[in-house]
C-alpha cells in the first residue's frame, strides 16, 4: 500500500479490482476536500455508479442522489443530482488536470459543484482553470483504468466503498 502521509486527507476507494488511494489537497481546495470527507463518512458514496466514463478522457461518479439505484431510470438520471448539502464554490488553482487527478464535476455554473467528481485517465489540460482539482490518485490507477466505459455504461462499475483513511 502507498505510504499515507496524512490519513485525515486520504480517501480509500474500493473498486471491483482493488483499492484506489486518493490524496486530497486540503491546502488547495479545502471546501471540496471537506465535502468529499463528509459524504464518505456518511456512506453516501458507497455503491454509487460511474455513470459517465469516456475512454481517453475521464471517469465520472458521485451522484449520491441517483447513482446507487439499480433500475435503469435512475442510472439514466445519474449525473443530474447531488447531495442534500449546499453547492461548493469553485476553488480554482494552478494545478493541472493531469492523469490521476480528481476534479469536481459541476454544471455550467462554476459554483455548482456538490458531490460528483471525475478522475482523469490522461492529462486533460484543456480543463485547467475551469474545474477544481482537489485530489490525486497515489495508488491503484490501474483499477481506475479498468472501469467500464459508457455514458452511461450498460453495466456500470460502482464505488463499493469510500472511506477516509483515518477512519479505516
Amino acid at each position: 500500500m502507498a505510504e499515507i502521509k496524512d490519513p485525515e486527507n486520504t480517501i480509500l476507494m474500493e473498486l471491483k479490482d482493488g483499492t484506489v488511494v486518493i490524496e486530497l489537497l486540503a491546502d488547495v481546495a479545502p471546501q471540496h476536500t471537506a465535502r468529499m470527507k463528509e459524504l464518505a463518512r456518511a456512506g453516501a458514496y458507497d455503491n454509487v455508479a460511474f455513470h459517465r466514463v469516456i475512454d481517453g478522457f475521464m471517469a465520472q461518479t458521485g451522484d449520491v442522489q441517483h447513482g446507487d439505484m439499480e433500475d435503469g431510470f435512475n442510472i439514466r438520471m445519474a449525473g443530474t443530482g447531488g447531495s442534500d448539502l449546499p453547492d461548493v464554490p469553485a476553488e480554482f488553482s494552478k494545478l493541472p488536470h493531469d492523469r490521476g487527478t480528481l476534479g469536481a464535476a459541476r454544471s455550467s455554473n462554476p459554483d455548482s459543484a456538490n458531490s460528483q467528481f471525475f478522475i482523469n485517465f490522461k492529462d486533460n489540460n484543456f480543463l485547467n482553470g475551469q474545474y477544481t482539482v482537489y485530489g490525486r490518485v497515489i495508488e491503484g490507477m490501474e483499477h481506475v483504468d479498468a472501469i467500464t466505459r459508457g455514458e452511461p455504461p450498460a453495466e456500470p462499475d460502482r464505488m463499493i466503498s469510500v472511506k477516509v483513511a483515518a477512519d479505516a
